[in-house]
């Protein structure tokens, strides 16, 4: 079977290796058709991804066709041949947060191409609840659902109405993702990244109400500058940049919500007076809610949902090795890449 795996830091190797497809009685055997390349793959590239060894299999986008069933799997709800994609967070169901609902950042957890390998290979193993059918989207866009529930999860939890002023920090992927379902909240929403082309990519896309191109010396003021005398009610920082991630601090309304879906290994320290003066709220956000795939998946086969400016850069999965430093270079304007594999 072929496999690309990430022997350590910059050294992807592709291989040849033995796969049992003897399925438990629960779970579904996939083929791997698109795999999409996200910020975590980036990370785990350069040795800066948290949660985290080597060697590893990468790839949790996911695009896939169903080719077997475990005995035990609801025939009526899945089947042979059913294009799908994967909700990749493997959780314990047994822990406080599985038994409160919060599957998404179980204590257990297990996430392809993190804590365990991912879908850069032929065939994977899953769970049967862990993948999600459409008669209608393609593999790429199947593809494409994990990236915008990372977005979907953060903005539930941000709890939006359509009086808040929100400003996106990072308008990369998740950023991106993140603004697509802030838009149907109907707020009013300003974009902040140092790569002008991105913005220009973010405000095309979804008519966001304001760019705003950072810089190192951008303050509070400025910010009140750009808003009409404002400041963001809600800050989704996307960055994973420590920087970035605390000066967002400076940057909140009075009572304003600061949600991280960007993460760094490393601590964040805040000006605590500061905070309790504002009566911030700080949230972090991780992963996604089985709940989360649906609903994106039922918009965009609505076609409330249109991902195809998204997709950048392909390649096919033999040609990984090659590429992927090509991808790390700003010049490239990479958005979405993804591999293909038949």
């Amino acid at each position: 079977m072929k496999t690309i795996i990430l022997n350590q830091p910059e050294q992807f190797q592709l291989i040849s290796r033995e796969f049992n497809d003897e399925l438990s009685e629960n779970e579904v055997l996939l083929k791997i058709h698109r795999i999409g390349i996200c910020g975590t793959d980036y990370h785990a590239y350069r040795g800066k991804q948290p949660f985290f060894s080597y060697p590893r299999v990468l790839g949790h986008e996911l695009g896939a066709e169903i080719v077997a069933l475990g005995k035990n799997v609801d025939s009526t709800q899945l089947k042979i041949g059913d294009k799908v994609s994967v909700e990749p967070y493997l959780n314990c169901g047994k822990c406080q947060a599985c038994s409160n609902g919060k599957t998404n950042c179980c204590e257990n957890i297990r996430v392809m191409g993190v804590h365990i390998d991912g879908g850069m290979t032929e065939y994977v193993k899953i769970p049967a609840n862990k993948v999600h059918p459409s008669e209608i989207l393609g593999y790429e866009d199947l593809a494409l659902v994990e990236t915008l529930a990372i977005g979907a999860h953060a903005v539930q939890r941000a709890g939006l109405s359509s009086n808040d002023i929100v400003m996106v920090i990072g308008a990369g992927p998740i950023g991106l993702s993140v603004i697509q379902f802030a838009k149907l909240h109907k707020a009013k929403i300003a974009v902040m990244d140092f790569n002008a082309q991105r913005l220009e990519f973010a405000q095309q896309l979804f008519q966001t109400d304001v760019s705003i191109q950072a810089k190192a010396d951008y303050s509070t003021d400025d910010l009140r500058k750009d808003l009409n005398g404002v400041l963001p009610t809600v800050i989704f920082d996307a960055t994973g940049n420590p920087q970035s991630m605390m000066k967002a601090f400076s940057y909140c309304a009075f009572g304003g919500k600061l949600i991280y879906v960007g993460l760094f290994q490393g601590d964040v320290t805040f000006f605590d007076p500061d905070f309790h003066k504002r009566e911030l709220t700080l949230m972090g956000s991780r992963n996604a809610m089985a709940s989360d795939f649906k609903m994106i998946i039922e918009n965009m086969e609505k076609g409330n949902i249109d991902t195809k400016a998204w997709l950048t850069h392909t390649a096919d999965f033999e040609d990984l090795p090659l590429v992927f430093n090509t991808w790390l270079d700003p010049q490239s304007q990479v958005i979405k890449a993804m591999l293909s594999i038949s």
